[in-house]
């Protein structure tokens, strides 16, 4: 049952850190992960490939029906099928993150992605990261947590992500596009980005990501880790 599957949901916004400290305690701890935000990218993409209007909400609400999504996790790297296409790559660009958010906004696109979501919850348990994964999704999850930095340091991250890839970026650019989507993604009607009351919040800006992962498995008793 389901209900016994314990999860772990790790939200924040974009460049918070926590699609990579998620996947690397899902790892520490043996279980399945979640990247939530792939979804909505994969959706994006789909309708990049369909040359769909983002504005054209029915149209979006079907092509999210007829999108086959799936993950591959048994490489170093997570990878990501699109209607059976390796789309990895292109669900990281900075055109599949603005659709993405802008999908999100969907309401009728959020809720046929919801049982997708709940059914990554399997044994022997879940780390799901999104941006309302502990507040939507799984609110009886068992751990929860909010990670945050500066907008300042997540626009680095992000630029140095994308200059190591070979990608034309500026930082300002980035920093405008990151409170942009900041904006969007906690003002939204549907599930606006919040910590969930009984979320662990941890800053980190300045940290590295051994750190950060250390802090969230030491909310998990011995047994766990």
């Amino acid at each position: 049952m389901t209900e016994t599957v314990p999860v772990l949901t790790i939200d924040g916004p974009s460049g918070s850190g926590k699609g990579t400290i998620s996947r690397a305690v899902a790892q520490r701890l043996g279980w399945h992960y979640l990247d939530s935000g792939a979804l909505y990218r994969a959706v994006g993409v789909a309708a990049g490939w369909a040359d769909l209007d983002l504005d054209d909400g029915g149209a979006l609400v079907r092509c999210t029906f007829d999108t086959t999504i799936a993950f591959d996790e048994s490489g170093e790297e997570l990878r990501v099928l699109v209607n059976g296409h390796d789309a990895t790559d292109e669900l990281r660009t900075e055109t599949a993150g603005a659709a993405a958010s802008a999908i999100a906004a969907i309401p009728e696109v959020r809720a046929a992605l919801k049982d997708r979501q709940r059914a990554f919850r399997v044994a022997p348990g879940l780390v799901a990261d999104g941006r309302d994964m502990g507040t939507v999704i799984f609110p009886d999850a068992g751990w929860k947590v909010f990670l945050t930095a500066s907008a300042e340091e997540r626009a680095d991250r992000r630029y140095k992500q994308l200059k190591n890839k070979g990608v034309s970026v500026t930082m300002d650019g980035l920093l405008r596009e990151i409170l942009a989507r900041d904006a969007r993604d906690a003002n939204r009607a549907v599930a606006p980005l919040r910590p969930a009351e009984d979320a662990v919040r941890i800053d980190t800006t300045g940290q590295g990501i051994e750190a950060v992962v250390d802090r969230v498995l030491a909310l998990f008793p011995a047994r766990h880790v």
